[in-house]
């Protein structure tokens, strides 16, 4: 019996399938261990000695692989064929040597690029050993990662209160973000305008040139600044005459983009799809692994982690047969398209992504897959198919017209693309924007030399130039790619970080950065500029890429790293907390202190008048404030706009406008909770008057009227028809409400606190008061899991206002983001409450209910109790011993801790 490990349960499966009697599949679930989060994982004093910790979850399945290994012929390690796969496999080996599974079996590393029969079996014919090198890479990667990481955070936190953590690839992309968000705020707009004349042929056919030259001087794109300019050249064409002076059409060719590699398939599944990059990813691993098709588990695709664009020759065999059937002869290239990647410090040779078998078309396919898996597996058969066709013919023409009028000399021009054959264009158009396709298909009208044309009409466009637009994830992930960083297969992670550490946010699809992640950056471009560097990390990766083909040795790169970085670390332990916080006010000005319309100084206190506004720091982390505090006491959030790419105000403060009846400012904030509105600033320690915003009410679509309305609840929806007491609609901590005397009935998500009629709020409020009072914190929506399997009592998953959470007496464990409320399970929930309860001892001893005794048990305590009230005791020792009790839990916390 060989003994066969994977990663996945779905892989295993299938695999076992094809393999059959002879094979035992395990799955390994990812990996098995790694670095305890702890100091002194990585130890740079010993050589960096690496202490793994196995994970919990991998205890058993590990025991049950090193049970079948013991009885087993041989092992065979057949995790993914990339470096965290060659590392899966390195864990599992040192994990059985460490239970003494192996006795002598011959162990061999068998890699497969899709998971079909025929590929398993012919992997299974070529075996090889563990490749070191790769190996080498990981742990190098992993060491850099947490040194960084464990190194560097705690830096932060000590400096820069609110920071949650950095990381070696984290922090760079996070830079990006920032400095495309720093090149939008500083962006100055430029005036220019454009030329165009509509003109028409003796045909009458009509198209339009626009201006590219004045009396022998080039007019580029900038070059009319300003509307009087653009009112000489107009009026100049008006009475001009036209004429053709040459007239060229260049036949040109378009040639399809090669198959998907993991950065490209992230890209256009954002662009076409709409799919994050984590979720483009998860798709790809479903169908890898293998999806049931008529009673078989087939592997649909290859594998999805890769920087390959090269494709099997049986692949390119079949495709070219697909696109001869479907879409004839003509759409077959003579010769098969070889592709070579361009992506800097690429991976190892894997092919690109492909369908396993071109000729399972998405149409057949889709019944069995859900529609985002088939909407994914159409692009990219889509894209497979597409590479191998013939290239698309087209034709460019540029006609260039004269102008004359009054001795001035002015030159036109023309240009169109007409598609003479769509070759590969039939079937798939990359991601583009509108212009592009509509220059792509211009056609302009027959015309010859010499020819007269007639003037339509004379069009002066105002324009003005745009700043750039923030990033994507897609073009992110394209961006960093470009400059080396970091490792495709890790982008989707990578960007999952930012957005849990609240470093980033995405709005509209565009990553925003929040106030958080743009002091994290500015502090690291301060104190640690080098380690944010573009070229440093993408030379950092290039070593680690020159690791995996034996060229260096891992621990040479890592002593290289951790001298001059340890040195860095050390400059910063003198700092003072003041001193990073007046550094990043400097870096920041642009962004907190953007410069008034006024021209008044963006600094000045507006509630007194002559305080300096700066950058400050508190317990909820970083804020604006004044310097004659306490006297003055005004506060504002970092940003006081942030212009999107369409310069309108996307983010932090914005006024709306001024309050008819008060003569206040009335503006729009970003808060702790959320957006707010606010009606003037803070007078005399007094508070001024806020508002919470509905929920689904975006703060775009707040106009002054309805930030009025809202500022001026509670109002009177009327009175009650038995009562005759008013009914008040307002908003409170839990959302809109509304309100008859001590009853509080919340509105639905359909109901409006603006305009709630009398009806419905009665209506509301009858309900309310039919369900009555409440029971306490998590009452509504609770689910019970069960009993908790050593201490008893229930245990059961709630509501809260900060999320959902799991209690069992008197301990309440929040869930993690991950983990759905709906779908916990019991044993999640005793794992949380004890983690829970490990942190707070005292308070798990007072609220966890005691383990039922038998009946025998209690019989045995009640005699050994009247014994004790017979039999005298030393009064002193009993309460001794009470208090050395109480202590121990707190030591177990401490040595936990």
């Amino acid at each position: 019996m060989q003994v066969v490990i994977v990663e996945s349960p779905a892989k295993a499966k299938t695999i076992n399938k094809y393999l059959g009697p002879g094979y035992e599949v395990f799955a390994s679930y990812g990996h098995v261990r790694d670095l305890p989060a702890k100091d002194g994982s990585v130890d740079p004093e010993h050589d960096f000695h690496m202490l793994w910790d196995v994970d919990p979850k991998s205890q058993k399945r590990l025991s049950d692989i090193a049970r079948a290994v013991k009885e087993a012929d041989g092992l065979i390690l057949a995790t993914d064929p990339d470096r965290e796969g060659e590392a899966i496999s390195w864990h599992v080996l040192e994990v059985l040597k460490e239970k003494r599974a192996l006795k002598g079996q011959p162990i061999s590393r068998v890699v497969f690029n899709a998971i079909t029969k025929q590929a398993v079996l012919e992997a299974m014919k070529h075996p090889r050993q563990i490749d070191g090198a790769l190996v080498d890479a990981y742990l190098a990667r992993r060491a850099l990662d947490y040194l960084v990481g464990f190194t560097l955070s705690p830096v932060l936190w000590r400096k820069l209160p609110g920071a949650r953590s950095a990381g070696r690839v984290q922090s760079v992309a996070l830079r990006l973000v920032c400095d495309r968000e720093r090149e939008i705020e500083t962006f100055v707009r430029r005036e220019y305008w454009s030329i165009a004349a509509q003109l028409a042929t003796p045909r009458n056919d009509v198209f339009e040139a626009r201006l590219v030259g004045a009396d022998g001087q080039k007019i580029t794109r900038l070059d009319v600044g300003t509307g009087e300019e653009a009112a000489a050249f107009r009026s100049a064409l008006e009475g001009a005459d036209y004429r053709v002076t040459s007239v060229e059409a260049k036949p040109g060719r378009r040639h399809p983009h090669p198959p998907f590699t993991t950065s490209t398939l992230q890209q256009e599944a954002s662009r076409k799809l709409g799919l994050a990059p984590a979720s483009t990813m998860r798709l790809a691993q479903r169908l890898y692994e293998g999806v049931d098709i008529g009673g078989e588990t087939v592997g649909l695709i290859t594998y999805m982690r890769t920087d390959g664009v090269d494709m099997a020759p049986e692949a390119v065999a079949d495709a070219r047969s697909v696109i001869g059937r479907e879409y004839g002869d003509r759409y077959v290239p003579s010769a098969p398209r070889k592709y070579t990647t361009k992506a800097k410090n690429a991976q190892e040779a894997h092919e690109a992504i492909r369908p396993t078998d071109v000729s399972r078309r998405p149409k057949d396919v889709a019944r069995h897959l859900e529609p985002e898996q088939a909407k994914l597996y159409e692009l990219i058969w889509l894209r497979t198919v597409a590479s191998q066709m013939e290239s698309a013919e087209l034709e460019r023409t540029t006609v260039d017209i004269a102008a004359t009028a009054g001795g001035r000399a002015l030159d036109l021009r023309a240009t169109g693309t007409v598609i003479k054959f769509d070759g590969f264009l039939t079937l798939y158009r990359e991601g583009r924007d509108d212009e592009e396709e509509d220059e792509e298909n211009r056609r302009l009208p027959a015309m010859a030399s010499g020819e007269a044309l007639a003037n339509k009409g004379i069009k002066a466009d105002q324009h003005f130039t745009e700043p750039p637009p923030r990033f994507s994830e897609a073009s992110l992930v394209k961006r960093m790619e470009e400059l080396g960083i970091g490792r495709p297969s890790t982008y989707a992670s990578v960007l999952a970080v930012l957005r849990d550490r609240e470093y980033v946010r995405l709005d509209k699809r565009r990553l925003v950065p929040e106030d958080k992640g743009r002091l994290v950056t500015a502090f690291l471009e301060s104190f640690f500029d080098r380690y944010v560097e573009y070229d440093f990390t993408a030379d950092l990766e290039e070593k680690l890429d020159r690791i995996s083909a034996g060229e260096l040795e891992w621990k040479d790169v890592l002593r290289d790293f951790w001298r001059d970085f340890t040195a860095a670390v050390g400059e910063t332990k003198d700092l003072r907390v003041s001193e990073v916080i007046s550094a990043l006010d400097g870096m920041l000005t642009a962004h907190i202190f953007p410069p008034k319309e006024d021209g008044t100084d963006a600094r000045l206190c507006p509630t007194c008048g002559t305080g300096r506004l700066s950058l400050k720091v508190g317990k909820f982390g970083a804020f604006i404030g004044c310097s004659n505090y306490p006297e003055c006491r005004y506060t504002r959030p970092l940003a006081v706009q942030s212009a999107d790419e369409n310069g309108t105000e996307a983010s932090g403060n914005r006024v709306i406008g001024t309050d008819p009846v008060t003569g206040l400012e009335v503006s729009l904030r970003d808060g702790r909770f959320g957006a707010y509105l606010q009606l003037g600033e803070a007078k005399d320690g007094e508070k001024p008057k806020r508002s919470s915003l509905p929920k689904g009410l975006a703060p775009a679509d707040v106009d002054l009227d309805k930030a009025l309305a809202l500022l001026s609840l509670p109002r009177e929806v009327g009175h009650h028809p038995e009562t005759g007491e008013p009914i008040l609609a307002s908003i409170g901590r839990f959302g809109p409400y509304v309100q008859h005397g001590k009853t509080y009935a919340n509105l639905e998500a359909d109901d409006d606190v603006l305009s709630v009629g009398l009806n419905r709020a009665v209506a509301l409020i009858a309900d309310k008061q039919n369900k009555g009072p409440g029971r306490g914190r998590g009452a509504a929506g609770g689910r019970e899991l069960g009993e908790h399997p050593t201490l008893g009592g229930m245990i059961s998953v709630r509501p809260g206002k900060f999320g959902a959470y799991v209690n069992h007496g008197k301990i309440n464990a929040t869930l993690p983001k991950d983990m759905d409320s709906a779908a916990v399970t019991l044993d999640e929930a005793v794992k949380l409450i004890e983690a829970k309860a490990a942190a707070s001892p005292a308070k798990a001893n007072r609220g966890t209910a005691k383990p039922k005794a038998p009946a025998k048990a209690k019989t045995a305590a009640k005699t050994a109790t009247d014994k004790a009230t017979t039999t005298k005791a030393p009064a002193k020792k009993a309460p001794a011993k009470k208090a050395a009790a109480k202590k121990a839990p707190a030591k177990r916390a401490a040595k936990a801790e």
